[in-house]
């Protein structure tokens, strides 16, 4: 029998017996010898043809639709096989359509209201998915098996168990994917008391059953009870082991996540995430890279989610040569990054110190959205860019764009480092009045720090004792700060005791305000600080000040003489302090808040602050026109701060410092101290 006679017969008589075996060749063989034989008008012979190209093992939906097409009149099989393809390729929105078109010639039945109503679910289609349930029972088919099931799987993935439990108590003849769907959408919803009852009503389990419970369970930060069940499930699938480690790493059990994923029989690109994400979630920045890498190592292909942690943990460590790398790996692997990813990589490169990157990105997105817009004005506010960042937001009005509550943080944060106090008071009460958004508390912190910036203490004092909410730490803190830089003791004494209330561990509000004594010459007071702080326990950070050159990372606290370059970098300290002589400075002893009496030995303490030794290290080991990216755990004296400008002139450096915590550093294991070599920088796979 010749091969085109084989496939005739193959496709007049379904029980054939290499029917569903057909290569995809095959079918494109039989629709050439249709149409050769003009024989395609036959809607019997076209629908059996459809079958083969929407069959599972062959999957061709361009050409499904194709025929479909060509079917006139469609037929009623044509039509749900059409649909069930759809639906199976995650085409849904296309599956509802088609079965609009269906109903102007059919009714649907027991297969095509499965299809459908599962499309409904997928797409979140609320109202579509009412209709269909109502029409399933119009036309009789409520008691149906298979529509059932399906009802119920649509409402529970809805979160609406009301009226999920109420199709599942109607079923007759309740199937396992019932019982799973009612038990998932349960575990789900945090309602797991009704979840493990119905799992120990059930006649039989699957793997499916057992996962439910184990995700729902660690979802619901119930690690323990989640950790029980997956010990007890008697095939592990590879969903529950990812969602044991997403739950650990959730709960903060790190070392629990991390043996788990080392004890898996298998791994597929979730585990990884899971682990990657969880290191981000965490704190472990460097783990999350090292992940990353090793994720690479082994030749899998990142996804949109691992991408996102990767840029995530290299923006918590400013690992700027790293983003660098992943972003050239985006654009080489054709990631799109109109998207969260766009917004992602904007945010790095704000926080590595590198908003020119971050603005070319932007300025090459074809599609800005409003994660786009205010991801670079919260970057440009970062980098004190305020004219840029306010230009920016006129742009987005003049658009159309509406801004949301974080592109507020965004202008305001811009308005704080430019102390713009009219323009920041417009756009504060702007928010509320004309876009009608409520001020948190962050909002009431941006606003409170402009004003303090700008040495409007009294008003900044009135406005957070008229805030509808209780202040956090880091508005007492705001107004601290700007009582230290302009000198109000009483305003300072005031914050320090609202913050020592609120947060009595921040050693941060002791040291400012021992540093305010200093200051003052009230060395007794300085002396109770430490005294209070003691009795308490409150330890004050060491600052510490990282540079990254040649993928290495380097360490310097105040007075440091450990680095291998010591000599030389002294030595560079002395020339940077006679080209600031020339330059006119005068070095603000004030700063000193050590009980020093002769005013050389404060100024030597004040050149060998940690940043101006990182600056020196800079200085000598790059390029004259590089910039210089400093991260600092404590704020930069005010000394330094005008040092580290007329050194950025004198030397023809961009000198950027950034600030970040000393919970981040210890975490990432950079901190002074730490086990981990500070000489040592985590180089991507390349």
């Amino acid at each position: 029998m010749a091969m085109s006679n084989v496939l005739l017969c193959s496709s007049l008589n379904p029980n054939f017996p290499n029917f569903i075996k057909t290569p995809k060749q095959e079918p494109h063989q039989l629709h050439a010898l249709y149409l050769k034989n003009g024989t395609l008008n036959d809607p019997s012979l076209s629908s059996r043809l459809l079958s083969l190209y929407t069959h599972p093992n062959i999957n061709d939906l361009h050409y499904a639709r194709s025929l479909f097409n060509t079917i006139n009149p469609p037929t009623f099989i044509s039509f749900n096989l059409i649909i069930k393809c759809y639906v199976h390729n995650h085409l849904s929105n296309d599956a509802l359509h088609v079965f609009d078109e269906m109903l102007r010639f059919y009714l649907p039945d027991c297969f095509t209201l499965p299809c459908v109503i599962k499309g409904c679910a997928r797409l979140n289609a609320v109202r579509e998915g009412k209709q269909i349930h109502g029409l399933a029972l119009k036309i009789g088919f409520g008691g149906d098996k298979f529509v059932q099931s399906s009802l119920v799987s649509m409402y529970a993935k809805w979160g609406d168990m009301v009226v999920a439990r109420e199709v599942f108590d109607r079923m007759r003849d309740r199937g396992l994917v019932a019982w799973n769907s009612l038990i998932d959408g349960y575990a789900k919803s945090g309602d797991l008391e009704v979840a493990l009852k119905l799992f120990n009503e059930m006649p039989s389990r699957d793997s499916f059953t057992w996962t439910a419970l184990v995700d729902g369970l660690s979802k619901c930060n119930k690690i323990d009870a989640a950790r029980e069940m997956f010990d007890q499930m008697p095939s592990k699938n590879l969903v529950s082991w990812n969602a044991m480690i997403n739950g650990y790493m959730k709960a903060g059990k790190v070392k629990l996540a991390q043996q788990l994923f080392q004890q898996m029989p298998m791994r597929n690109i979730v585990s990884w995430n899971s682990m990657i994400a969880g290191h981000e979630l965490n704190g472990q920045f460097f783990e999350a890279l090292e992940l990353f890498d090793a994720l690479l190592k082994d030749g899998l292909m990142p996804s949109h989610v691992t991408v996102l942690s990767a840029l995530s943990a290299v923006s918590g460590l400013a690992f700027l040569s790293n983003g660098r790398w992943i972003h050239s790996f985006m654009v080489k692997h054709g990631f799109e990054l109109d998207g969260v990813l766009g917004t992602s990589l904007i945010e790095m490169y704000s926080k590595c110190g590198s908003i020119e990157s971050a603005l070319e990105v932007f300025k090459a997105l074809s599609n800005k959205k409003l994660g786009h817009w205010t991801a670079i004005i919260v970057g440009l506010g970062m980098h004190g860019l305020a004219d840029q960042a306010l230009e920016l937001f006129e742009e987005m009005h003049r658009i159309g764009m509406k801004p949301h509550d974080i592109t507020f943080i965004g202008v305001l944060n811009a308005c704080s480092h430019a102390g713009l106090v009219d323009e920041g008071s417009r756009i504060f009460h702007m928010m509320i009045n004309e876009y009608k958004i409520k001020p948190t508390i962050e909002h009431y912190g941006c606003f409170v720090d402009i004003l303090c910036r700008a040495g409007n203490l009294e008003q900044a004092k009135i406005t957070i004792e008229s805030m509808p909410m209780k202040p956090n730490k880091f508005i007492w803190m705001s107004l601290l700060g700007g009582s230290r830089n302009y000198g109000n003791l009483e305003i300072g004494e005031y914050a320090a005791r609202n913050l020592m209330e609120t947060d009595p561990d921040v050693a941060g509000c002791y040291t400012v305000l021992s540093n305010m004594y200093a200051a003052a010459g009230k060395w007794d007071e300085v002396s109770q600080i430490r005294e209070v702080m003691k009795r308490r326990g409150v330890i004050k950070d060491a600052g510490c000040s990282f540079i990254e050159h040649r993928s290495q990372f380097h360490r310097f606290i105040v007075g440091d003489r450990s680095h291998p370059q010591t000599e030389v970098i002294y030595a560079k300290l002395k020339e940077m302090r006679e080209k600031l002589k020339l330059a006119g400075h005068v070095p603000d002893t004030s700063q000193v808040l050590l009980n020093i009496e002769g005013e050389n030995e404060k100024e030597v303490e004040l050149e060998t602050h940690s940043e101006r030794l990182a600056i020196s290290f800079g200085l000598i080991n790059m390029e004259s026109g590089t910039p210089i990216r400093i991260m600092k755990n404590l704020r930069v004296c005010n000394d330094c701060h005008v040092v580290t400008k007329l050194l950025s002139a004198i030397y023809n450096h961009e000198i950027i410092a950034l600030l970040f915590s000393v919970e981040t550093m210890n975490t990432c294991g950079l901190g002074y101290g730490k086990s981990r070599n500070p000489y040592k920088f985590l180089m991507l796979h390349q």
